[in-house]
């Protein structure tokens, strides 16, 4: 029987008071009581300064964060008022620090209201970051004095100050000093990247608006970085097509009034939005009231609707789909799409506090209907750039049907249960264990070097499956290619975890599950001549175009043969390379040895291979990293790809290299 609970009556029923309300659940204001909240209390007092600096206050904003975790942020705006509210009967740094939904933005619907495009918009901000912070300082600048009030955990730390100010002071604005709580949060080592990023997104959705970050290094100086874009978005997209653009960057402007639902009030809504197409870079950004909308919400679904209507009517009209072809999705234009919208509204309902969508529904509407209409008018009046972009998006299309009837294809080849490989694949010689984290599986050149790695193994954990002569060049071959391969196809079978199909759509890549794979190592096992180094190159570039997961979580390796067998009376050696050779023989030095050239592996003892290339004890297991295999699959597409200027450039570099090995 389970132990009984506590006494639960109407004397259980408690309530969070005061600073509590937020040092006790701070995930219910900042959506997450670790280092995602913690950064978020930062963003909520910037937003204080940015809607000042959107109000026409200041064009700079500073931010500055110490070594130990202390930052600041200042402005050039009004002031925060932190003196005697009659209307309220209490001081305002009580109400903005210590009240939760107290501020001066609630009557933003009015043209004269103060914040009319409000980040910072639901009073919680200011307060819920005082109340995590293990000290606050906030000193505010107005009227011809300083306003200073001090908090600590989440408290006032004694009285309101107040100095007079003389002409070279600063004579207006406000500086938030504080550190976040690790009492509170779970983590608050913020790292510098998420100011960049931040700081970086708020420059490009608050155009002319300058952010000064000044980061405190080991050394006690300070980084010092600016964040600005004359232009806002229209420069953010210029930037990122740089060359790769395949239409002209454009940038559209609109403004519209209406309301959510019929018994809702009405409210103000503009919008900028700047856009081109691109076969390199793709990205769909959205803004509301300079707050990044990681998850979209209305202008991500307006964005799809009206680029999917414009672009679809567009193609039917001038005939540019196949018989009986099906339409295009969002998918195929978002492929090349670089799109980004800042917009803003007297009113707006956020997804939660932490502003990562909104949900206006008007909002929707209003920029569905008018990109419907803009991209209209766009495709008329640019009838050269609609080619490019109908052209794109077509051949977008084509590859992902493509990708996806290869991913369906891909299934059904390599679909089969576990127990029945060695019968379905030719020569495939299996282990007893069926523990992947010990079965090794050996890819060997040819027949020949299978039977003596038969010999040579341990059955209970080494599998061997044989290269069957060269595989394709998996750089240069579609996947309809690679897949009629019977060596490529058999190999993918052994190995279990399928292929990871490189197509524009993650459906295409679904074949691929690494939790499938059957093996902890994969060795590549070659002769060490240049038939054996081009086979191991070949088998290579398959895993870097097929399987790069297995290179990145370290699963592939090489096996390495040794070069020279030296025997001297009983005892044989082997060396490497040329140093391993030397050093050897001098070891030897008085003794009478003879030495050899390594026989390929087919021609080896089993005991030679066991000892040399199996023993896990004995062996050399070369691990393939993922520069390894993009720096040999860059040597093999320069060398025997279709890029003649590429090929002869490296060749003038690097021909003298080889010049001893030259058939001259």
């Amino acid at each position: 029987m389970p132990a009984k609970t506590p006494v639960y009556d109407n004397a259980s029923i408690t309530s969070l008071k005061g600073a509590d309300r937020v040092r006790k659940r701070p995930a219910v204001i900042f959506g997450s009581d670790g280092i995602e909240g913690c950064e978020h209390s930062v963003f909520e007092i910037l937003s204080n300064s940015v809607d000042e600096a959107r109000e026409g206050y200041g064009t700079k904003i500073y931010i500055t964060v110490t070594r130990d975790g202390v930052i600041s942020i200042e402005d050039e705006g009004r002031g925060v008022p932190l003196d005697y509210n009659e209307k309220e009967g209490k001081y305002n740094w009580e109400l903005v620090y210590c009240e939760l939904y107290a501020g001066g933005k609630y009557n933003n619907n009015d043209s004269g209201a103060n914040y009319k495009y409000s980040l910072g918009l639901n009073g919680l901000g200011a307060a819920s970051t005082q109340y995590s912070s293990e000290f606050m300082q906030v000193k505010s600048y107005r009227g011809g004095e300083m306003l200073e009030m001090h908090f600590k955990k989440g408290k006032p730390d004694g009285e309101l100050k107040r100095e007079k100010l003389s002409r070279k002071d600063k004579q207006h604005g406000t500086v938030v000093t504080w550190r976040p709580d690790l009492e509170v949060f779970t983590d608050t080592a913020i790292p510098r990247e998420f100011y960049e990023t931040m700081l970086e997104r708020q420059a490009i959705s608050n155009k002319g608006l300058s952010f000064i970050f000044r980061w405190q290094k080991a050394d006690g100086e300070y980084d010092e970085s600016t964040y600005y874009y004359e232009n806002g978005i229209a420069d953010y997209v210029t930037s990122l097509a740089g060359e790769s653009s395949i239409t002209t960057p454009v940038f559209w402007q609109t403004e519209a009034r209406g309301r959510d639902r019929a018994d809702k009030p009405e409210y103000n809504f503009k919008a900028e939005i700047a856009f081109c197409f691109s076969n390199e870079v793709s990205k769909t950004e959205y803004y509301h009231n300079a707050s990044f909308l990681e998850h979209g919400g209305s202008p991500d679904s307006a964005t799809k609707t009206a680029f999917s209507y414009a672009i679809d009517k567009y193609i039917k009209a001038t005939g540019k789909y196949n018989k009986n072809e099906s339409k295009i999705s969002f998918s195929d234009i978002e492929d090349s799409l670089l799109i980004v919208i800042n917009s803003f509204s007297t009113m707006v309902s956020y997804a939660n506090q932490t502003k990562k969508a909104i949900t206006n529904e008007f909002i929707k509407e209003a920029l569905t209907s008018y990109m419907k209409h803009a991209l209209e008018v766009y495709f008329a009046e640019k009838p050269a750039e609609a080619d490019k972009i109908a052209a794109q998006v077509l051949i977008n299309k084509r590859s992902r049907e493509t990708a996806e009837k290869t991913r369906v294809d891909v299934k059904k080849k390599l679909a089969s249960g576990n127990n029945d490989l060695a019968n379905r694949v030719e020569k495939f010689v299996s282990c007893r264990s069926k523990d992947p984290e010990k079965r090794e599986v050996y890819i060997v050149e040819g027949d020949s070097a299978m039977g003596s790695c038969i010999q040579g193994r341990d059955a209970e954990f080494q599998a061997i499956i044989p290269v069957r002569g060269k595989t394709l060049n998996c750089l240069k071959c579609g996947y309809d290619k690679i897949f009629k391969s019977e060596i490529i196809v058999d190999l993918l079978k052994v190995i279990g975890c399928g292929a990871e199909i490189q197509g524009k759509t993650k459906a295409a890549q679904n074949t691929f599950d690494l939790s499938l794979l059957k093996w902890s190592k994969i060795i590549i096992c070659t002769d060490a001549d240049e038939d054996g180094f081009q086979i191991r190159t070949l088998l290579l570039t398959l895993f870097y175009r097929l399987l790069p997961t297995l290179i990145k979580e370290g699963k592939v390796f090489i096996a390495e043969s040794p070069l020279f067998e030296i025997t001297c009376g009983k005892d044989t050696y082997f060396a490497y390379n040329e140093q391993e050779k030397s050093d050897i023989l001098l070891r030897l030095a008085g003794k009478k040895y003879t030495i050899q050239r390594s026989k390929g592996l087919g021609e080896n003892e089993p005991e030679m291979m066991w000892q040399t290339t199996m023993n896990p004890a004995t062996r050399r297991l070369i691990k393939v990293s993922p520069t390894d295999a993009e720096q040999t699959a860059y040597i093999f597409e320069t060398l025997l790809g279709d890029d003649l200027a590429e090929r002869k450039d490296f060749i003038r570099k690097n021909g003298k290299f080889y010049l001893k090995d030259a058939d001259i």
